[in-house]
């Protein structure tokens, strides 16, 4: 499939009014009465959003405190990215059956997102079918049709003519040639999303039975085509929506919320621009050095780096080399020896404690070679691989020394950090360091309150983000 200039690509798209659209979307907005929960398959899908609830559980007492907020949005943290398919359904029909349940207690209609990888990696359609199946089960509705839309401008994901393409430079590639689309667990082949979701239902959906809205639509401000196409959706029918700008999701979300005012229901598997808008976001500056880290605070910051696709270790390269911050390789491959993985572990623990104690900012960073233990020994791996989160995961879990702040680079290594190390059952997003990397504000309850948690995507930014990143947080950007 060809690749595409970028800038090229870009200046041929008719520009539009945006002020006009947020005011028509705006209108939409304080008319509807409808809650938006957001299930976000690692803590990366807050990544646009600021003043914003994440629960790190999904009990009915937390679903019923999302609820209440003011707030018309809130996220549920499932981290299903690391499950299995058993863990995943488990998870996704106790969420969908509380969230119904609370639902109906506060006589309060809502719209589910499932918040996936812009790169199109996950559990689909695992998540959005177990969601639909349950909820119909419960003979409170039916749903009408799913929404895909993995744009994502900040991490360079766009949809244009059907195809889904990652930037890369100047070049926009199609997503099924992109590393990402070999992920040994979630891999694919399809970049035209009719033939991703083909692929992924296994056939069950068909491309030419999928609803597309289209570039040109969007971009016409074409809000009563729209909705007619949406309203048209039936029995759980495909929509795929082009994006390459936040203009296109403006567009879309009036036009989806018109669509539900009439009735309408609908599950959406989105990346994180979706949520920004539908949510009505506001646009905040990228946050500052006294945003994040108290004043005076003598200790080092702690980096954790897990993630092992190739922009991280390119970014991690740039990082070691600054010199903003001391390194420690963590050896995992050490995982097939008990023993030596424990002592290891404890090394690494000591050294990291030592270097914050002393007023030094540490990176420790898995080993950049991936464990491979050979072919059809994946269960094996996999099963490695959990012991590795794990063992990353302790380091912070059971620190002895409050750094001044605290990155964790990877979706799953910072999902497991947050939930696990620093035990954070409910966070507040503050905002973002730089585009597309979120920070949370620990709640109370944490192992160090009050205290700024970098969620780092391990697929986002250039290959010097993390050392601006770091840069900013060690107060010498």
């Amino acid at each position: 499939m060809k690749q595409l200039n970028a800038e090229e690509t870009f200046a041929s798209i008719k520009a539009v009014n945006r002020n006009e659209i947020q005011s028509l979307l705006k209108a939409e907005q304080q008319a509807s009465p409808y809650k938006i929960v957001v299930l976000d398959d690692d803590p990366t899908g807050i990544q646009t959003v600021h003043g914003v609830s994440v629960f790190t559980d999904w009990t009915k007492a937390s679903i019923q405190a999302g609820f209440k907020e003011e707030q018309s949005m809130f996220f549920i943290l499932t981290n299903s990215r690391g499950f299995t398919e058993e863990e995943t359904v488990k998870c996704h029909e106790e969420i969908a059956e509380r969230v119904q349940e609370v639902a109906d207690e506060e006589n309060l209609p809502y719209l589910l997102i499932s918040r996936g990888d812009s790169t199109l990696r996950g559990h689909y359609p695992l998540e959005t079918e177990t969601i639909k199946t349950k909820i119909e089960s419960m003979g409170q509705k039916r749903f009408d049709g799913e929404i895909i839309i993995p744009f994502f401008k900040e991490g360079g994901r766009f949809t244009i003519h059907n195809i889904h393409y990652v930037q890369n430079g100047e070049v926009l590639v199609p997503a099924g040639e992109t590393e990402f689309a070999n992920d040994r667990t979630f891999g694919f082949a399809a970049s035209h999303l009719g033939e991703y979701i083909e692929e992924k239902t296994n056939g069950r959906y068909q491309k030419e039975e999928t609803i597309y809205i289209s570039l040109e639509d969007l971009r016409a401000v074409a809000i009563e085509k729209i909705t007619a196409q949406l309203t048209a959706a039936t029995d759980f029918q495909k929509i795929v929506v082009n994006a390459v700008g936040y203009e296109d999701v403006e567009v879309f979300a009036t036009a989806l919320l018109k669509a539900l005012k009439q009735g309408k229901h609908y599950i959406a598997r989105s990346a994180a621009a979706l949520t920004k808008v539908i949510g009505g976001i506001s646009d905040k500056p990228l946050l500052k050095l006294e945003d994040m880290v108290t004043k005076g605070s003598r200790h080092g910051g702690l980096i954790a780096v897990g993630s092992h696709v190739k922009k991280t270790t390119e970014q991690l390269k740039h990082l070691l080399e600054s010199g903003l911050v001391k390194g420690i390789e963590f050896d995992v491959h050490l995982v097939q020896d008990d023993e030596k993985f424990a002592q290891e572990t404890k090394r690494v623990r000591l050294a990291c404690e030592e270097a914050i104690k002393n007023g030094e900012s540490v990176v420790y960073y898995t080993r950049r070679e991936r464990l491979d233990l050979g072919d059809n020994m994946q269960e094996e791996e996999l099963k490695q691989s959990v012991k590795i989160s794990n063992a990353v995961t302790s380091i912070v879990k059971e620190l002895e020394v409050e750094p001044s702040y605290i990155v964790a680079k990877g979706g799953i290594t910072s999902s497991s950090i947050g939930t696990i190390g620093l035990s954070v059952e409910r966070a507040v997003v503050a905002g973002q360091i730089k585009p597309g990397i979120p920070v949370w504000k620990t709640g109370q309850e944490s192992k160090f309150p009050g205290k700024a948690y970098v969620i780092f995507p391990g697929n986002v930014g250039q290959p010097e983000t993390l050392k601006e990143a770091v840069a900013i947080l060690e107060g010498k950007e």
